[in-house]
């Protein structure tokens, strides 16, 4: 049995803290930058996933490599993965996501190993592994679920961790508020976003559903860590906590730093730059939909031809995924590149997202609504276009359209599909008409919140001063 110690003395010695996150990028970064912020505390961190992800990963400041321990672990092979597959971008279509499930609780043996070995003091964990807080809490280690979701997605998930470990929620369930959310919202997922999301709650070709995964990460857990602030919708962080009964601590939006080596020499920024410098000041729509949505032939034809008629000068940053194979994911409506050649770019390799978000030509931001994007565009003040596709991201839309931060592209309620005109029509609104000028206000007002690297500060040494206070220590 472990207990806490707070003994002042104690509490300033270096902490081994190990990080486990999901095998997805959008889970593996964020988790590194909470790494590092560790480390910048003088903290050692063990930061555990399987060796091709470890191998992508952005190099380590070299002032923090010291500290941040890069443990590449094996992924056991099952058959229905390709090649290589390591991480979500790698798979080419969803259903795959379920046998990588599979693959990571193959990593149990390593895991417990390496925690018997190492005997870190914190373990800091994922969605995903239910079966790690059990292993953690019989070798005495202290254990957090670190949500890289917002804290209103959580809570609509479920009323608890029994609720959700127990749950047998259908498609219907997710058409309304829930009953446990006494808030004045709305939020509830659309039909065609319902029937998808459903899937999380059954039992899938991983053996157990993905509801069940987080309620068992919950309620072994001695705390949750989440990506949100007191500073912006506070009523679903206490609510969270009161739901679940146990404390829940805010990291802070954590928005990432701009990268100071992208510079007027960088190839890859001096094209695109020079590019914007040639815009309009707050024309230019930014488009950047995330590395996970692969759209369909037909919503990628609706999107150009959305941009094509808005006549808005637009950069799109349109990355194929890595693990599709389909010869036509890029196929853009004929005559497009042409007919917009004098004001779109079509980019279809990586760029500093960053620092195109910060250039004074861009005046919207066309978003999937990832937590991560939503946060770099607010933080530089963008009105945003919201075209939402998987998990949170109808939600994140639904809150901040209430925010009046932006718009949500019109789609039909039963399949989804939008038309070339809706998107056109949103993206006028936002960025040149005088019904837009709101959205601008109310974006730019937040900037004031999720660009705070003073207030970023303070929650991570909040943050860091909980693991430094409540590790666990065995008894004697």
């Amino acid at each position: 049995m472990s207990t806490t110690k707070t003994n002042s003395l104690d509490d300033h010695k270096q902490l081994h803290v190990a990080m486990f996150p999901w095998l997805a990028f959008g889970h593996i970064i964020p988790f590194l930058e909470l790494s590092k912020f560790i480390a910048e505390k003088g903290h050692k961190v063990s930061f555990l996933s399987t060796t091709r992800n470890i191998q992508r990963l952005p190099t380590l400041p070299s002032h923090l490599s010291p500290l941040i321990n890069l443990v590449k672990l094996t992924l056991p092979h099952v058959q229905e993965l390709p090649q290589n597959a390591e991480a979500t971008m790698d798979l080419r279509t969803d259903d795959t996501h379920d046998h990588l499930k599979r693959a990571y609780d193959g990593l149990k043996p390593e895991v417990t190993q390496f925690l018997e070995e190492e005997s870190p003091d914190w373990i800091i964990y994922d969605f995903a592994p239910y079966w790690l807080p059990s292993v953690a809490a019989g070798l005495g280690i202290s254990r957090a679920f670190f949500s890289i979701f917002n804290a209103w997605f959580i809570t609509f998930l479920g009323a608890s961790p029994d609720y959700l470990i127990n749950s047998s929620d259908t498609v219907e369930d997710f058409l309304t508020p829930r009953e446990w959310i006494p808030l004045p919202s709305k939020l509830c997922f659309q039909k065609h976003e319902a029937s998808s999301f459903a899937g999380h709650f059954y039992v899938n070709a991983s053996g157990v559903s993905d509801a069940y995964r987080i309620g068992m990460v919950l309620k072994g857990s001695d705390c949750m860590f989440i990506r949100h602030s007191y500073e912006f919708e506070p009523q679903w962080l206490t609510l969270l906590e009161k739901l679940h009964q146990q404390p829940v601590v805010p990291v802070g939006l954590v928005p990432p730093k701009t990268p100071t080596n992208v510079g007027d020499k960088d190839e890859t920024w001096v094209p695109i730059k020079k590019w914007l410098d040639g815009q309009q000041k707050g024309h230019v729509v930014y488009v950047a939909l995330g590395s996970e949505v692969m759209l369909s032939k037909t919503e990628l034809a609706e999107l150009a031809l959305g941009l094509e008629i808005s006549g808005l000068p637009f950069f799109w940053a349109l990355r194929k995924p890595l693990g599709s194979t389909e010869s036509n994911s890029l196929e853009l409506p004929d005559g497009f590149l042409e007919r917009t050649r004098d004001r779109g770019v079509v980019w279809t390799s990586w760029v500093p997202q960053l620092q195109i978000l910060s250039h004074e030509s861009v005046g919207g931001f066309l978003t999937h609504c990832g937590w991560g994007s939503i946060v770099e565009g607010l933080m530089f003040g963008h009105a945003l276009i919201m075209l939402p596709f998987l998990v949170d991201q109808g939600l994140n839309a639904r809150v901040l359209v209430d925010k009046q931060v932006g718009i949500e592209v019109p789609r039909n309620e039963e399949d989804g599909s939008f038309t070339k005109d809706s998107v056109a029509r949103s993206l006028r609104t936002v960025v040149v008409d005088d019904e837009g000028k709101i959205y601008k206000t109310n974006a730019m007002g937040l900037s004031q919140i999720f660009g705070d690297t003073k207030l970023e500060k303070k929650y991570i040494n909040h943050f860091v001063d909980y693991l430094e206070k409540k590790r666990h220590v065995l008894e004697a």
